[in-house]
């Protein structure tokens, strides 16, 4: 169905994400990422386990501009609609995630990219949140594939 195309964490919010080329899924998020650690800007208040952005997104919008983890998501996949897996349970690697819900950029991303990235993410393209349903091993060219939809 898609792949994992990159794979990001940052251990503290405001750092920049750390591209790494695994990371082992567990319950309450990714190890190393800031919102498993509770460190992020928005623990407590509207934090995702993880977080996925289509590739191909971030090419129509960007370019090299986002493309090293300047947009906030700890996975960057290739061949899947993301907005598609609503309801879902899918697999992306040894893990399985379930969706979430959509996940709109904060402002953040524009103080660290150029004018106008909010807004170009906030159309249908900022990417999901998933819950960490089975833990594993995440890792670059994993295969995404879906288990069931709801």
């Amino acid at each position: 169905m898609g792949r994992v195309e990159a794979i990001f964490i940052c251990p503290h919010g405001s750092q920049p994400m750390e591209r790494v080329e695994e990371v082992r899924a567990v319950t309450g998020g990714l190890e190393g990422d800031r919102y498993l650690l509770r460190t992020g800007y928005w623990t407590a208040v509207d934090e995702c386990e993880v977080t996925l952005i289509e590739a191909e997104a971030l090419e129509t919008i960007a370019g090299p501009s986002v493309m090293n983890g300047e947009h906030r998501r700890n996975l960057v996949t290739r061949g899947v609609t993301l907005r598609d897996l609503a309801g879902s349970r899918f697999s992306v690697g040894e893990a399985i995630l379930a969706y979430d819900r959509p996940r709109p950029p904060c402002r953040y991303v524009e103080s660290i990219t150029e004018p106008g990235m909010t807004r170009a993410l906030a159309a249908r393209r900022g990417g999901i949140c998933a819950r960490v349903i089975e833990p594993g091993r995440i890792r670059v060219g994993d295969p995404i594939t879906v288990i069931d939809r709801g």
